[in-house]
């Protein structure tokens, strides 16, 4: 029998006891896309292909629209079980990953640093293998993302990034999510950062491009996104042949911005840096006077909790606001991932254009 090599995917994870997890065969309408993602780890965007996260926002469409909106149940994790490491407080990972799981059929752990001593009353290594014997996923939401580097080697089920201190590439997927809803599309789109050079914006660096979204950065001096991430982004840019902006200035940044984003200034444990951060970032609210400057089919995403200083009601609170949208597609980005790298599942949705 002879089989098409593009139809297979081969995952390079490694692990204790072999050098390479099997071989997966790509079914379906996925092919269309020569995409499979069962076995991999979901660290950061920057380790998936343009088409690779087309796929994941592709299998996100089609879950919300069976599940929310047919009201079809599927019980695609029954059977499985996730671990769930939170070192850091969260509403919508919590809620997004434990719901979700559960409304797929599988049974979610919640572990905080009250259950779990990562690296402090057992290791890193002894935890991921323990929990590997005992589950067929860790979501883990940490401080050091080099945590999260430590366990993909040692354990050998899929590790999924919750949170870490350089990247958030959950909920990166659910402003892209949002952005396709909204626009129809999300090819030539103009993304405007206003705000702290933190793990929201890295992988917003490192993952727009890909899908042909331009990029516009203003933070305040010293308060930069990392170098090594910049470099990555500048590289990207020139691939795919988007336009990229670092500056100073908002008002500059917001010039042309299909969509206006922010973030908290002050991040778990950040708080004793509160006064000269407040200082910082003074003439960077988003305000009404701001998006004067954007392109007149503005949009404004921020990935909560907010806070007044960061931008004010009449933004927040405005038709153009996607944040609640945006919040619920936590839920359905999460699922996707969840389910493309446990199952081998097909969705059943026509494939969007991007």
């Amino acid at each position: 029998m002879l089989f098409n090599l593009k139809n297979f995917c081969h995952i390079t994870k490694l692990t204790r006891n072999s050098k390479h997890l099997p071989r997966h065969f790509c079914r379906g309408p996925s092919d269309q896309l020569n995409v499979c993602l069962k076995g991999r780890d979901f660290l950061t965007l920057q380790n998936y292909t343009a088409d690779e996260l087309k796929y994941l926002l592709w299998v996100a469409s089609d879950l919300k629209q069976r599940i929310k909106d047919k009201g079809e149940y599927l019980p695609l994790m029954q059977g499985k079980s996730l671990a769930m490491i939170f070192e850091k407080r969260s509403t919508r990972t919590r809620l997004s990953a434990e719901t979700g799981f559960a409304l797929l059929g599988g049974h979610p752990s919640f572990l905080t640093i009250q259950d779990i001593h990562l690296g402090t009353n057992e290791s890193l290594t002894d935890t991921a293998r323990v929990l590997s014997s005992m589950t067929n996923a860790i979501l883990a939401r940490v401080y050091k993302h080099n945590d999260l580097d430590l366990m993909t080697k040692e354990a050998t089920i899929p590790i999924i990034n919750g949170l870490s201190d350089l990247y958030h590439p959950l909920q990166i997927l659910a402003d892209y999510l949002t952005l396709q809803e909204h626009y129809g599309g999300l090819n030539g789109l103009t993304i405007t950062w206003i705000g702290d050079g933190n793990n929201v914006l890295h992988s917003i660096m490192t993952s727009a491009a890909k899908l042909g979204m331009h990029l516009r950065i203003a933070t305040p001096k010293g308060f930069e996104p990392d170098l090594r991430i910049t470099k990555i982004t500048e590289q990207y840019s020139k691939e795919y042949g988007t336009k990229l902006l670092l500056t100073t200035d908002p008002l500059e940044a917001a010039n042309g911005a299909n969509v206006l984003v922010t973030d908290t200034w002050i991040s778990m444990g950040q708080e004793e840096e509160k006064t000269r951060r407040l200082k910082a970032f003074q003439g960077y609210q988003i305000t009404m006077q701001t998006v004067k400057s954007a392109a007149s089919n503005w949009t404004f995403l921020h990935c909560l909790p907010r806070k007044p200083e960061e931008v004010d009601d009449e933004v927040f609170y405005s038709p153009r606001s996607l944040v609640f949208q945006e919040a619920e597609n936590r839920k359905w980005t999460i699922m996707a991932v969840m389910v493309s790298l446990l199952t081998d599942y097909s969705p059943q949705l026509q494939k969007p254009t991007f």
